[in-house]
């Protein structure tokens, strides 16, 4: 299996949005409760760069297989060199590694582009995603108990975070 990942072009926003908007019905990984629009995440997509805020195609033995990208945190400028870290993958590409592939890639590039602290923020029931980053020596920095209302149930945010 080979795994690579691409810069995102503008014409994969659309790939992008409906691996995004494949996570929704399952209340694990987005706080998103309907999907949404390509055109609503335009200025999103347009935050993202390669030499800064990198959003990356995960691509599978030359086939797409989601994406990973690199978020600001809180928005002002003490904060520069910490993001958020975000992966999805398309459900056919889902426990089959490359979510390690995309953390080791994060943690790899993050010093070239002046980051020394990624952040996780994950739905405390999603044990998956938790274990992953765990095994790659993320830690839990906050708990914030049932702040995510999904359907009548109330879910906590973890949010994990790795000095690099």
């Amino acid at each position: 299996m080979t795994i690579e990942f691409k810069y995102a072009q503008q014409n994969d926003l659309e790939k992008i949005v409906a691996t995004y908007n494949s996570t929704v019905a399952s209340r694990m990984v987005t706080a998103d409760l309907e999907e949404v629009r390509v055109e609503s995440k335009q200025a999103w997509f347009d935050a993202h760069s390669a030499e800064k805020r990198p959003l990356w195609l995960v691509m599978c033995d030359d086939n797409y297989a989601g994406w990973m990208s690199f978020n600001s945190f809180y928005g002002r400028p003490a904060y520069d060199g910490t993001v958020e870290v975000s992966i999805y993958l398309e459900e056919s590409a889902r426990g089959k590694g490359l979510g390690k592939a995309c953390l080791k890639k994060a943690i790899e590039s993050a010093p070239q582009l002046n980051i020394h602290t990624l952040l996780g923020f994950i739905f405390g029931h999603n044990s998956t995603s938790l274990e992953l980053f765990y095994k790659f020596g993320f830690k839990q920095w906050a708990l914030l108990p049932a702040i995510a209302n999904m359907d009548g149930q109330m879910r906590d945010l973890v949010i994990v975070g790795l000095k690099v």
